[in-house]
């Protein structure tokens, strides 16, 4: 029920927590949303044979995307309309693994405390035929908008569209939340008291807490994105274009008030 990895000590502290964090680690190495390489998985399994579940967690903190929460592939209009993306939330943060038309790949991320309001809208594609005829079968169209600082006093809409757009967003909130719970000098407890009515678990309510089975050997497939790859602030500052999200209405969107300006030097 938290993003900053900094609760995981507290939660370790007991043995159900420390099961369930032990668990859903080994659960997001198997899926690959978390990235090892040979020897670190090496030195993983290593120490998932001595059953060392705290010393296997922090080195997986170590690691990159652990703690996030990857979503099934979608579509984005960042850099370019049309872009095919992954996207993970964690870190206070939205990170886009971004497949551009001409099939190159790049990787950037979206900090939370630059976006200053978000919105989720549905429609439904217009029908060709008679006007009773299978309004049902017509497939709801999910978006998630963000206005976000890509520089000093310039922002610029990023929409996302994905069918799991509504689950986008309450990401966003929960991350938003923890900020605003962390500022006010509040502790986990505190936090988890605001989120008791409808929270966005990290660690499934159901996952079992006996130990998980080892380690897969990782295949030779498996890559790790290069430093190239990265969207760089300045690709982020040269794209700009305009977005049907402007002519939504204020009631319409999700304000941030964890949202902090910022100046050129710190992009």
């Amino acid at each position: 029920s938290y993003w900053d990895s900094s609760y995981d000590d507290d939660v370790m502290e007991h043995r159900v927590g420390l099961n369930l964090l032990y668990a859903q680690t080994v659960s997001d190495i198997e899926h690959g949303w978390i990235l090892v390489n040979k020897e670190q998985h090496r030195q993983l399994k290593s120490l998932q044979e001595k059953v060392s579940k705290k010393e296997f967690i922090r080195l997986a903190q170590t690691l990159k995307y652990y703690g996030y929460l990857k979503f099934d592939p979608c579509v984005t209009d960042f850099p370019e309309k049309g872009c095919h993306v992954v996207v993970s939330a964690g870190n206070n943060e939205l990170n886009f693994q971004v497949r551009l038309p001409n099939e190159q790949l790049k990787e950037g991320s979206f900090k939370v405390t630059r976006m200053r309001c978000w919105r989720v809208t549905s429609s439904v594609p217009m029908s060709n035929g008679p006007a009773g005829s299978s309004p049902g079968k017509s497939e709801v169209k999910l978006e998630l908008a963000f206005e976000y600082l890509m520089s000093k006093d310039r922002l610029q809409w990023v929409t996302i569209t994905s069918p799991q757009a509504i689950m986008l967003s309450i990401c966003l909130q929960s991350m938003v939340d923890e900020l605003m719970v962390k500022k006010s000098g509040g502790s986990i407890r505190k936090m988890f008291r605001r989120r008791a009515n409808g929270a966005l678990r990290r660690s499934d309510s159901q996952q079992p807490v006996k130990s998980p089975p080892l380690l897969v050997t990782p295949g030779a497939s498996l890559t790790l994105p290069s430093p190239q790859s990265k969207l760089t602030s300045v690709s982020l500052r040269g794209i700009s274009h305009s977005s049907s999200a402007n002519d939504v209405g204020a009631n319409d969107f999700h304000g941030n008030y964890a949202f902090e300006g910022i100046g050129d030097e710190d992009l």
